[in-house]
């Protein structure tokens, strides 16, 4: 149950990267914040705390993601999956249509930014779209309710390429403050 959260997480990221560039049972590299696993973990740990509580981690869910190597320096961790880990979100990570119209539509140049908005609203009615404060990007937008995901998404037209960086609303808030 303490797991959960980071677990998802990982199956999300990893299932993310699976529709963009395929499925290969590869080595997969993810870094996380010790901000951020604390959150996950629901903990408030050290490095040193937190490398242990991750170990853990690593035996309880060696069954799913196989004997995961986590390396830490500067309170970020490097969690390397194996391609055990890769090959069980391809295996059993639920079909994420609203990742893979959205991931499919950024693929393709020329698709503006009002058609982006369309596959978030064709997903729920309640989504949220305002102008970006921050100029790394153009606008932020995420589903208010959580459903059908609990992503922030920001998004940049780079001259008729849409490009879209998605964090957890808790991150997003450490990075650019509170919504």
């Amino acid at each position: 149950m303490k797991f959960d959260l980071l677990e998802k997480n990982i199956i999300d990221v990893l299932e993310e990267e699976q529709i963009k560039l395929g499925y290969i049972e590869e080595t997969v590299r993810l870094y996380y914040p010790l901000q951020s696993l604390n959150r996950f973990l629901k903990t408030d740990c050290n490095s040193k705390e937190m490398a242990s509580l991750l170990e853990e981690f690593v035996s309880a869910k060696k069954d799913h993601f196989g004997e995961i190597q986590i390396s830490e320096k500067n309170d970020r961790f490097c969690f390397l999956i194996p391609p055990k880990g890769a090959a069980y979100v391809h295996e059993h990570a639920g079909k994420n249509v609203f990742l893979h119209a959205l991931v499919e539509a950024v693929s393709v140049h020329g698709t503006g930014i009002d058609d982006i908005f369309k596959i978030f609203r064709r997903f729920s009615d309640l989504v949220h779209i305002e102008k970006a404060a921050d100029e790394d990007y153009d606008y932020l937008v995420y589903f208010e309710d959580g459903v059908p995901d609990g992503f922030y998404y920001c998004l940049t037209d780079e001259g008729g390429h849409i490009i879209y960086h998605r964090y957890t609303k808790e991150d997003y808030n450490d990075l650019f403050g509170p919504v």
